[in-house]
């Protein structure tokens, strides 16, 4: 039988999460958790909300399943560290694939994923773990999402691509076949990326080119 889940979270994804997870998904969401520090309300959405740090003691992951609702905040780097320490904390993950999205059987998704509506994700793909697709996008046949990855909505992700690890794709992007994007980038809203990027970089424009001086750990997202 499905477990109760505990979204991880109290902002605005957390909030979208639970409207999925409760009416699209066949599970119940029992609560909200953030950091001590972060604990503003004590209820949410008429759910209690519970200090991350004392998480396993209210809601033991012998009887609850978690999911990380936290966007693309610090380059993905928020998001992982909490996903990284829940999974200490012994919880398994629900992964959520819209009922509205086209997905071939035998892609492969990794926990604690999101894949919103409008999404078409073509056969041997691979998404990896902690990723989200926002609504709208095309993800071609044989592209691999490595893990970490946050999709804003409507880019179109060519065949056999390979997007790395914690990157950030603006919405309305654009990907040529084959091509490797590294890991920790941020590809800006509207690029055309036609060639294999750089670790650490921010690409914008039509054909999408780096930024100069520039490192995607000091974009706000």
């Amino acid at each position: 039988m499905p477990r109760p889940l505990v979204l991880i979270g109290a902002g605005e994804l957390a909030l979208i999460a639970c409207e999925y997870f409760e009416h699209d998904s066949g599970l119940d969401v029992a609560a909200f958790s953030v950091e001590r520090d972060y604990l503003s309300d004590t209820v949410l959405a008429g759910r209690p909300v519970v200090p991350f740090e004392e998480l396993e003691m209210r809601y033991p992951p012998d009887d609850f399943d978690a999911f990380v609702a936290v966007p693309a905040s610090q380059l993905n780097r928020l998001r992982t560290r909490l996903y990284q320490e829940a999974r200490r904390k012994g919880y398994r993950f629900a992964t959520y694939v819209s009922s509205r999205a086209f997905v071939w059987r035998n892609v492969e998704i990794g926990e604690n994923s999101f894949i919103f509506e409008n999404n078409v994700v073509q056969p041997f793909v691979r998404i990896g773990a902690n990723c989200i697709l926002w609504s709208g996008n095309h993800v071609g046949h044989r592209t691999v999402l490595r893990d970490n990855v946050f999709v804003a909505s409507h880019a179109v992700i060519s065949g056999y691509c390979d997007i790395g690890d914690s990157s950030f794709i603006g919405v309305n992007t654009t990907f040529n076949d084959h091509v490797k994007v590294a890991p920790d980038n941020v590809i800006g809203a509207g690029a055309l990326v036609t060639r294999d990027t750089e670790a650490g970089r921010v690409y914008v424009g039509s054909p999408a080119h780096a930024v100069p001086d520039r490192s995607s750990f000091d974009v706000r997202l």
